[in-house]
């Protein structure tokens, strides 16, 4: 099954601000330090560009998962994806989309995921809510840095 959520996150900062911290490898590292992600190849520091993979070793759930994710498009400082091209979702596609507002930035998230063990209802109760949660977690992160 396929599961997909949006997430809003609003901002003082400026659109192309968080759109650069966002590509870069060193600040999504320590957004996600409970986790213990860290990059182990492709690019390992530093900004990812288009057609560049980055392969993340984290502990979720208390199960240590390897993925690698490859940006896939990138309309700066508007638009990137991201997508897994191996790992342990059936699919896992990211869209980062920021805007300038009034005041500041919107980033919005969105996130299509499959499992391949869980069923609909699993990733509804159980994955979906964790990666909002995390996401959430990382954009705070990344715009307190910025702030």
């Amino acid at each position: 099954m396929v599961s997909t959520f949006t997430l809003v996150t609003e901002s003082s900062v400026a659109a192309g601000s968080l759109f650069d911290i966002s590509l870069d490898i060193d600040s999504h590292v320590e957004s996600m330090a409970r986790s213990g992600e860290r990059a182990i190849a492709g690019v390992t520091s530093g900004r990812i560009g288009l057609d560049e993979t980055v392969t993340w070793r984290a502990r979720h759930f208390g199960i240590w998962f390897t993925m690698t994710s490859k940006i896939t498009a990138l309309e700066r400082p508007h638009r990137f994806v991201d997508e897994q091209v191996e790992g342990p979702f059936k699919a896992f596609t990211h869209v980062h989309a920021f805007e300038q507002v009034d005041g500041g930035s919107r980033m919005v998230d969105t996130i299509t995921v499959a499992s391949p063990l869980l069923g609909r209802l699993a990733e509804r109760l159980v994955l979906v809510p964790y990666l909002r949660r995390l996401i959430a977690g990382r954009n705070k992160q990344l715009v307190e840095a910025l702030s």
